[in-house]
């Protein structure tokens, strides 16, 4: 039904009580207010009768939703409650259209094989932001409405059946991981540079809520690093963070360390350019991760995937890793 084609009645204020509004109705009171007192949508109440009158409206142009079909705004509320899951809020519906935003920081998470089906439904149409993007509180990642002013009741119901197997969109909260950061580099190490790495390093952890509890230097033998990662596990680290010594070079111990200190090597390298030459492994359940020279200068590396991920609580595997190279090149 095209929206231009939905008849409008004309009908006295007093008689419009059950009805529902056709269009937005603005309210001014000078130097106080102006807005709109109802919506276009709004089932007319006996309460709202005085107010309409009191605006100059006797009359009022009500919207008749024939049996079987759902007002525009309704259907985008119901698709929204439909498809939101944890850590998210709907908005009131503005122009037949609801927004779904985060409750609070962290990893929005969309189902895109069950997204797809919904919006294969008709005249439904949900649009989100991409699967594991990290999202701020009050963010906007979502927005529900269907193209008709009047849509088959039908439809809707077939979006509700399709949400019912669990959410559709949530957002995982992050979380405060004690973090220890291990700096390798002989240079470093003896004093010959500053470390620059540690700095940054703790600026992407902190962004996202974790707290860095210590910053240990080791040099570049395998042993002195795995000794570092193994005094960070004794203090309690829940994330283990080694910069440099990354690359193929005889010289560069980190991934020796990070195995000698007892880990599970998930991968080293990555489709992902750049930070390709990134490890990812774990000691027990604790995520230690050894991170490329390349998070130390760019902005953006395969360092800024993982990290949200990890500090929303996702346990990575090699095929989640084999999956990055699709976008891959930041």
């Amino acid at each position: 039904m095209e929206k231009e084609k939905v008849p409008l009645r004309k009908v006295p204020v007093e008689e419009a009580v059950g009805l529902v509004l056709g269009h937005d109705m603005t309210r001014i009171i000078p130097g106080e207010y102006k807005g709109p007192a109802f919506r276009r949508g709004h089932v007319i109440r006996p309460e709202d009768i005085p107010v309409l009158l009191s605006m100059g409206k006797e009359h009022i142009y009500v919207l008749e939703i024939p049996p079987g079909m759902v007002h525009e705004e309704e259907a985008a509320e119901r698709v929204a409650r439909a498809i939101a899951g944890p850590g998210l809020t709907a908005t009131e519906p503005r122009e037949g259209r609801v927004d779904l935003r985060a409750a609070h920081a962290g990893l929005l998470r969309v189902d895109a094989e069950r997204l797809l089906r919904i919006n294969s439904v008709g005249e439904v149409q949900v649009a989100t932001r991409l699967d594991r993007t990290p999202v701020a509180a009050g963010q906007t990642v979502a927005g529900t409405r269907v193209t008709p002013l009047l849509v088959e009741e039908e439809q809707i119901r077939a979006v509700e059946a399709l949400a019912a197997a669990g959410p559709v969109l949530q957002v995982l909260p992050f979380r405060p991981l004690r973090t220890a950061i291990v700096v390798t580099g002989s240079e470093v190490y003896k004093g010959r540079i500053q470390d620059r790495f540690g700095p940054v390093v703790r600026q992407k952890v902190e962004a996202l809520g974790g707290q860095v509890i210590s910053v240990a230097i080791a040099d570049d033998r395998p042993e002195m690093v795995a000794e570092r990662i193994r005094e960070a596990l004794a203090a309690g680290a829940e994330l283990v963070l080694c910069t440099g010594g990354m690359s193929v070079d005889p010289d560069d111990a980190t991934p020796a360390g990070i195995r000698l200190a007892g880990a599970r090597i998930v991968t080293y390298g990555a489709p992902v350019l750049p930070g390709s030459m990134f490890l990812m492994a774990y000691i027990g359940p604790v995520p230690v991760m050894g991170l490329p020279g390349a998070v130390m200068h760019a902005p953006r590396t395969l360092f800024d995937l993982v990290l949200p991920r990890v500090m929303a609580g996702e346990v990575l595997t090699k095929a989640d890793f084999v999956a990055l190279g699709h976008g891959g090149l930041l």
